[in-house]
Parts: C-alpha cells; sequence; structure tokens
C-alpha cells in the first residue's frame, strides 16, 4: 500500500470571550467550572461571522492538573448559514495561564499546551464540507477587551 502523506491546512481562526468561571466544585469527575461565551468571531479564506447567542464551556480539571474543555457554540456565518460547533480536547493548567487568567493577560501559544478536536455541523448545502472534515486547534489566551477574559484558536483542517 503506498504511503500517504496528512496535511493540516489552517481554515480558521476563532476569538471568544467569556465569563470569569462559575465554580461547580468538586464532583465525581474532578473540579467542574462554567464559562460562558459571550461573543466572539470566526475568520478565514472559507468561514466568516460570529457567535450567534452564547456558548458555554463545562470545563473540567481532573487530578493530574490537565483541564479537559467541552466547548459548544452557535456561529453565523456573514452570509446567515448557522454552523453548530463543539470543540474539547485537554489543555495544560500550568502556572503561566494560571497567572494570565488572573491578570487577564494574553498567553503565546508555546506558553501552554491547549489543544482541541473540532466538529462542525449544518444543515446548509454551501457548508456541506465541513460536516465529513477533521477539524484540530491550539489555543491561547487572549483578552477580549480590558478585563475581559477571551481565548484565541487557530484551527486546521486534516487534508
Amino acid at each position: 500500500m503506498p504511503e500517504q502523506s496528512l496535511q493540516l491546512v489552517h481554515e480558521f481562526t476563532f476569538q471568544v470571550a467569556c465569563s470569569h468561571p462559575h465554580e461547580a466544585g468538586a464532583g465525581p469527575y474532578g473540579n467542574r467550572q462554567y464559562y460562558e461565551l459571550t461573543g466572539g468571531r470566526i475568520e478565514g479564506s472559507r468561514l466568516n461571522g460570529k457567535l450567534l447567542g452564547s456558548g458555554s464551556d463545562w470545563m473540567l480539571t481532573g487530578p493530574d492538573g490537565y483541564i479537559r474543555m467541552d466547548v459548544r457554540v452557535q456561529i453565523e456565518t456573514e452570509d446567515g448559514a448557522v454552523i453548530c460547533v463543539h470543540y474539547f480536547g485537554p489543555a495544560e493548567a500550568n502556572e503561566k495561564l494560571r497567572r494570565s487568567v488572573t491578570a487577564i493577560a494574553p498567553t503565546a501559544f508555546a506558553d501552554q499546551s491547549i489543544h482541541s478536536h473540532w466538529v462542525l455541523e449544518t444543515g446548509d448545502p454551501r457548508y456541506a464540507w465541513i460536516n465529513q472534515a477533521v477539524f484540530v486547534g491550539h489555543g491561547r489566551l487572549l483578552p477580549a477587551g480590558p478585563g475581559l477574559l477571551g481565548f484565541e484558536h487557530w484551527v486546521y483542517r486534516l487534508s
């Protein structure tokens, strides 16, 4: 069987503003926090739009010190399509990230490991290609404004 190489193609950048964490506390799976995602944009060569309504991240910190993101948002594209987005994955809760969250200061991508798997879904035929695509991303803390917590994710399609 011939060897095939896989490539990552930058598909879009997602920037999102979020509330400060709401603590649910320690439960059977770890320490749960809830963040409301209150605004954001998606920008790329084929996808451009804004957060539709609010979204949420049901973040879970396990005993290994890693955070597990579990995010759901809705995007309305500039041409009116609605795309449902679910992304999840591990984030390294290191000291740099903790300090930056407290100070609401940006981090560089290399300051921590925030990796994600993205699932996009729509019924709009103009964007049907997203229903079969595999997306991965990496993220960093990027304030959404003065005193406003936010994140930026660079998202790639496996090609």
